[in-house]
């Protein structure tokens, strides 16, 4: 199979998603409107400016996290609703929480207090990252955002990915959209002529389409529309095969799964919501929906 079944897809989502989640999808794939999402977005958000309340599914801290923040931006972004107001409130949430560095931490330590999965453990004084700062700065840049925090964390982003040696997935994939939207593209061209080779050099990505690697990251994690600077990176029949293997991949319930490890089963139906979405998102950007 090398289109999705949409029915199928619909049946799942109704059936098991959080209503975050169909809101999303009525929009993207059913001619739904855009003013649900916004809506159902905001009950995550709190007075801070920021969000928690489990809109990232590991991480059921009700306070406000910084990558769950980063979930808010992406919602947003790909409704087409990156409400000005709502993304200043983001920033000034943001300030209170940047380090010394100028960046943001991966955690707070107030996920302590809360069920979270393993990988959600932090320091009483954690350091600021590129994931999520790179990640935050990215979709306020694409946006046209302008605020304090963005001008400091830039500068951080720049400093530590001009530096950037042994790096993770997870943070290149902060990096590499950062770098799509960074208002500077000489400096983003050169910066990712560096970078981007970390993928094959550190083994960040899995090339095939059929392996079991738990916790893999393919190409199209990296390069999940045509227009990313990752897609560069890889070959057209790279790209053709991931395509292929991620249409087939749809489960006979509809949906898809995620390959990285599962916590417990309630925050595995709201990944595989979010997975689906996420696939269906890529497949279309491709021209394969």
């Amino acid at each position: 199979m090398t289109t999705p079944d949409l029915t199928r897809a619909s049946d799942f989502m109704w059936r098991g998603a959080r209503l975050l989640e169909r809101y999303r999808f009525a929009h993207l794939f059913l001619g739904g409107p855009r003013e649900p999402v916004l809506a159902a977005l905001r009950a995550f958000q709190n007075a801070d400016g920021g969000f928690g309340n489990a809109i990232e599914p590991d991480l059921r801290c009700p306070d406000s996290q910084p990558v769950p923040t980063w979930n808010a931006l992406e919602i947003m972004d790909e409704a087409g609703v990156f409400e000005p107001a709502l993304a200043r409130q983001v920033c000034d949430y943001l300030e209170t929480i940047t380090t010394d560095e100028g960046g943001v931490p991966f955690v707070l330590p107030s996920s302590r207090a809360y069920p979270h999965a393993p990988w959600w453990e932090t320091v009483d004084d954690p350091p600021a990252s590129l994931l999520p700062t790179a990640g935050l700065a990215g979709f306020l840049h694409k946006h046209g955002i302008e605020h304090p925090w963005l001008t400091r964390a830039t500068d951080y982003c720049w400093r530590k990915i001009e530096a950037l040696g042994e790096t993770t997935p997870y943070e290149m994939r902060m990096v590499l959209p950062f770098l799509d939207s960074a208002p500077d593209r000489d400096r983003a061209e050169a910066a990712f002529a560096r970078v981007g080779p970390k993928v094959f050099e550190q083994q960040l990505v899995t090339l095939e389409v059929d392996s079991d690697v738990v916790d893999a990251h393919l190409p199209l994690d990296y390069a999940p529309h045509p227009g990313a600077m990752a897609r560069r990176l890889f070959s057209d029949a790279v790209i053709e095969a991931h395509l292929d293997a991620l249409a087939a991949g749809q489960a006979d319930d509809g949906g898809w799964t995620f390959s990285f490890p599962e916590w417990n089963p309630m925050t595995t139906l709201e990944w595989r919501a979010f997975s689906t979405i996420g696939a269906l998102k890529t497949l279309r950007a491709y021209g394969r929906v």
